[in-house]
Order: structure tokens, then C-alpha cells, then sequence
């Protein structure tokens, strides 16, 4: 009885101290400011074109998904100078999206997650013009197949989940659901999700016979990353008797776990998860996204908070003491591509050819882990 009595405040003692790493809500809000403010005083000016290989205008996916995470900043800590630069990014672009409104690309309508936020906090017809114009073709178009690689699937989805509730239409919540099964199980020769190994193939290029190195499946951190924040982020627009939320927290009950085996020693997780050899490394943008997942559902009661918050926490306190600068710059983060190899090689220094959407990812997973609860 008493050996029982002392594991049990062992491990109350080892729970309460994993809860004060991951929740000092003060140094977490520090942190995401750090990053963000990097950031926003590199680029004062919203409408400025990003150069890289070629130029492109910054209302794409990248920016789109900085802006999410600058939108989840400013929900849990309001302030007049985050809202200002959604704002005036918004406007710059006239409530539109890159290629116009007939669009079937996720990529490009990523930017409405940001715009419809924005409605929200402050109702205008214009604001939401385009972006209803072109989910609307979307939802009475018989397509479910846009959404052919799985990156598309945080691009897309939360847009119909906030149209869904906003306009307080199931069409948007089964629309939604159709071109998300699509890709799930049909994309590809059956689907780019293994429920075998609980993650998603990028896309019909790296499903079987296609293998890393070592023989194992491609699963590629971000690409994954993306599906999970997904669906937490749909979890926490749509209402509890929305159709299919089932669906949804099954599929990132399943994901979760199997991440868990998978996480580096070091807290990260490599950008191929099932060949840690193959362009083994550090990377954050995947991580970021694994731990907003992971945090939003210990959060919300989907996962077991034993489990999952040694997890959260190695991969939180990862990222913050090896990936971010003093100054606010993110190291570790894989530039732009679709598999292990592009970018590559990372390094703590190296700045990849897009600042912005890994800084969205990041906060994105601060958020969450400021919600936590001891």
C-alpha cells in the first residue's frame, strides 16, 4: 500500500511539474511574441511581393498560414497591433485571393481562413464577397477530388468549417466532409491514408510501391503535420453535433498515436518519419504542427493528458530552446517542398526560402499550450 501511495505522488509530482513547463502562461505568450514581432518588423509592409525563385504576391498559401497563426495569437492575447496588420494585409489584397475568386485550388482561397476571422471580429459584407464566391462554386460544383495532395487539407478545409457555422448551412459541413473522404480513400491507388500506420502519403507521387531508403513508406513530417492541425482546427470551428465530427477525431486519435513512438529523443520529429536516416534532423514546422494537433485534443478531452503531455512538452520546449533565436528567427525550419529532401540540409542558421508560414505553425502550437490547464 505504501509503495502504491508513493508511485502515485511520483508521478502527481512529475505530472504537476510537466504542467509548469507547458504552461507558464507568461514565458509561452513571450516566446510566440518574440517569433512574431521577428517577423512583423522584417516585413512592415503587408502587400510587399516575397521574392524567391520568382516573385508572388503575399496573400499566398505561406502568408496565409503565418496569418492563422497571428489570428490564434491575437484570440488568446489581444492587441491592436496584430489585428492592424491582418487588417491591412486583408485590404491590401482586396478580400481577394491570388488567380481570382472561380478557384479550385486550396492553396490560393487558404487566405479566407484569415479574412472570415476578421469578418467575425468585425462584420462587412465586402469582407466576405470573394470568399464566398468561390466556395460557393466549390460547394455547388460536383468535384470532390481537388484536394490531390494533403497539404490542401489545412488549406481547405477550415474555410468551409467557418463558412459552415457562420451561415449555419450542413452543406458546408458535408461538402467539406466529401472532398476530405475523397482524399482520404480515394486519391492515389487507395487513398493517401494508411490506417495501417496511422499517417497519409504527401500525395499519388510517394503512395506504395515508392519507399524511402530503408524499404519503409514515405511519410513526410510537414505533409502529415498539416492533416492533424487540420483537423483540430475543424474540431474547434464546427459545433459538437455537426455531421462527421466523429470521423474527425478518430482519424487524429489515430494520428497522434502514431507519432508518439516516432518523436526524436530530442523532442522533434524528423522530416521522414518512418526513416529517421533519410535526411535525419531536427525540423520545426512539422513538430509545430504534431504539437498543436496533440495540445488541441489533451485540451479538449480527445486524448489522454498522461500520454500526451510528456510529448507536448518535449516538443514545446524543443523548439523554443533549440530552434528559436534570440532575436525572434526559427531555425530548423524545412523550406517549402513536398518531401524529406527539399531544402535541405537544415540547420539552426539557415533562413529557408519562406519565413512566414512556419512562424503560422508555430503559433498555432503556442495557442494551444496556452490554453492548457494545470
Amino acid at each position: 500500500m505504501k509503495n502504491q501511495l508513493l508511485f502515485l505522488c511520483i508521478t502527481a509530482i512529475s505530472m504537476q511539474s510537466i504542467f509548469a513547463q507547458i504552461t507558464d502562461k507568461s514565458k509561452v505568450l513571450e516566446q510566440m511574441q518574440l517569433a512574431n514581432e521577428y517577423f512583423m518588423n522584417k516585413w512592415p509592409d503587408v502587400g510587399k511581393t516575397i521574392i524567391t525563385n520568382r516573385e508572388r504576391p503575399s496573400n499566398i498559401w505561406t502568408r496565409g498560414v503565418y496569418y492563422e497563426g497571428l489570428m490564434a495569437l491575437h484570440e488568446i492575447y489581444p492587441k491592436e497591433a496584430y489585428y492592424n496588420y491582418a487588417l491591412d494585409w486583408a485590404e491590401f489584397h482586396e478580400w481577394g485571393f491570388r488567380n481570382g475568386n472561380a478557384n479550385r485550388n486550396a492553396d490560393d482561397y487558404c487566405a479566407a481562413q484569415t479574412y472570415i476571422d476578421l469578418y467575425n471580429l468585425e462584420p462587412d459584407p465586402k469582407k466576405l464577397k470573394n470568399t464566398k464566391a468561390c466556395i460557393n462554386m466549390l460547394l455547388n460544383t460536383p468535384q470532390l477530388d481537388d484536394w490531390s495532395w494533403i497539404d490542401a487539407i489545412q488549406m481547405g478545409m477550415p474555410v468551409f468549417a467557418k463558412l459552415g457555422v457562420l451561415e449555419k448551412d450542413n452543406r458546408y459541413y458535408e461538402k467539406m466532409h466529401g472532398m476530405y473522404m475523397y482524399t482520404r480513400n480515394k486519391h492515389g491507388d487507395n487513398g493517401l491514408f494508411n490506417p495501417k500506420d496511422g499517417l497519409w502519403w504527401r500525395d499519388a507521387d510517394f503512395d506504395p510501391p515508392y519507399t524511402e531508403p530503408n524499404g519503409e513508406d514515405t511519410y513526410w513530417s510537414r505533409g502529415n503535420g498539416w492533416v492533424i492541425a487540420a483537423l483540430a482546427k475543424v474540431l474547434s470551428i464546427i459545433p459538437e453535433n455537426a455531421p462527421h465530427r466523429d470521423q474527425y477525431i478518430k482519424d487524429l486519435k489515430s494520428m497522434a498515436e502514431a507519432l508518439v513512438p516516432i518523436q526524436r529523443k530530442d523532442g522533434f520529429w524528423n522530416v521522414s518519419l518512418h526513416d529517421p536516416k533519410h535526411y535525419g534532423g531536427k525540423e520545426l514546422s512539422g513538430t509545430a504542427l504534431f504539437i498543436y494537433g496533440m495540445a488541441y485534443g489533451v485540451n479538449n478531452g480527445i486524448l489522454d493528458k498522461e500520454t500526451y503531455l510528456p510529448i507536448i512538452e518535449k516538443g514545446w520546449v524543443a523548439m523554443t530552446t533549440e530552434g528559436l533565436h534570440a532575436n525572434g528567427f526559427l531555425g530548423y525550419l524545412q523550406s517549402t517542398g513536398k518531401e524529406p529532401k527539399d531544402g535541405q540540409p537544415l540547420s539552426y542558421d539557415k533562413v529557408p526560402d519562406f519565413e512566414d508560414f512556419g512562424l503560422g505553425c508555430f503559433l498555432l502550437a503556442g495557442s494551444e499550450i496556452y490554453k492548457m490547464k494545470i
